[in-house]
């Protein structure tokens, strides 16, 4: 069976889909059998922000990336249907490019429902005419896919309640973790300086709404009053100008610390090294942070969420949404006594049962009965 990954560019900088691309490819590329499997990465062309004075533009950008996601890519495919048998979109933002591919050949992973959030929730996300019909494009291409995988329980029924698509075309299919990921620190393991024998709260992910970045906030400030030495380490977003308001009026300046492009053992020893990892945010697709600290043996506290709950299990400490008081509270007892968190054992137990090599088996087990004649199957 030959098989074509399409992922995203790179240039767009979606970490998270990236990296489940990329383990996608490395675990049928090394464990399974009768796949002939090759990663589909088009070149990104910049026009708009080739011109004069527009390279760091917000508008040339997303002209430059509309573009290339929606007349540079799908031509593209054109010459790709000889190739290959089935094509598995990688990310569920870029599924309109299934309309552009054989009928009944194409699959799509939906990692969550953000990208049509404002036509499932519009009051929720109030979005221009015209956005709204890139989405409805995507969403259509999404039900248009013969398989949609997806990664927990929580996004699958998200899918049925709103009558997305039809149930057996789903495939349950749970990312895994990462090798790095482990309890043991090596020998020459070493934390940036400003981390230094100073105990700090560790958070990462992006800093847009949904992660809820002023609970995160308010929760350190608090924190610090009885742990002045306390540090916040922020791992991979980048701080809105009202966040940067906020940590100015809080008196934080001196005691966040934030970071972007740590990958790897760098970031297993943050994990390791940290007193909790927080997950704050009032939605999520999957919570790939929580899965990470929990097999680097690091406490959790995350935000009551069915997803987070279904990654997390008996591993994290679960609190209500947007709760300060609650959340303070936690966090306070944790630093006093760090033994009241879930085992260790718990932690590592529920990581164990996550992993990219049976991720990859159930894409490619779903795939050859597309390709036989079978068609996807409820899982």
């Amino acid at each position: 069976m030959r098989l074509a990954i399409l992922f995203d560019y790179p240039e767009e900088n979606w970490p998270s889909m990236d990296l489940a691309a990329a383990k996608l490819l490395e675990g049928l590329r090394s464990g399974a059998s009768g796949v002939a499997v090759e990663a589909i990465r088009p070149s990104f062309v910049r026009l708009a922000t080739a011109l004069p004075g527009l390279h760091g533009n917000r508008l040339a950008w997303n002209a430059d990336r509309f573009f290339n996601r929606f007349l540079r890519y799908p031509p593209y495919l054109s010459s790709l249907f000889r190739s290959f048998d089935v094509f598995h979109v990688a990310d569920h933002s870029y599924a309109h490019l299934v309309h552009s591919l054989p009928n009944g050949r194409s699959g799509v992973f939906c990692h969550d429902l953000d990208a049509f959030r404002c036509l499932v929730e519009p009051d929720r996300e109030p979005r221009p005419p015209w956005f709204r019909a890139m989405a409805r494009r995507i969403l259509r291409g999404l039900q248009k896919a013969a398989i949609v995988f997806h990664s927990t329980q929580a996004v699958r029924s998200r899918i049925e309640q709103l009558g997305i698509l039809p149930p057996e075309r789903l495939v349950h299919a749970p990312y895994g973790v990462n090798a790095e990921f482990v309890p043991e620190s090596p020998a020459d393991e070493r934390l940036p300086e400003v981390l230094q024998g100073r105990p700090y709260l560790l958070h990462v992910g992006s800093c847009v709404a949904r992660k809820r970045i002023d609970v995160l906030l308010e929760v350190f400030s608090r924190a610090r009053r009885r742990h002045a030495d306390l540090r916040l380490m922020q791992v991979g977003g980048t701080w809105s100008s009202d966040q940067l308001e906020r940590i100015e009026s809080l008196g934080l300046r001196g005691s966040v610390v934030q970071v972007r492009g740590v990958e790897g053992r760098a970031l297993a020893a943050l994990y390791r090294h940290a007193a909790v990892l927080l997950q704050p945010s009032d939605a999520e697709g999957f919570g790939m942070p929580v899965l990470e600290a929990l097999a680097c043996g690091c406490a959790v506290v995350a935000s009551d969420l069915p997803v987070l709950r279904e990654v997390g299990g008996e591993g994290a400490t679960y609190l209500p949404v947007g709760d300060v008081q609650a959340w303070s509270h936690a966090i306070a007892a944790i630093l006093e006594a760090p033994s009241i968190a879930p085992a260790v054992p718990l932690r590592l137990a529920q990581a164990r049962r996550f992993s990219w090599a049976a991720h990859a088996n159930t894409v490619a087990q779903a795939y050859g009965r597309l390709a036989s004649g079978a068609g996807g199957r409820r899982r």
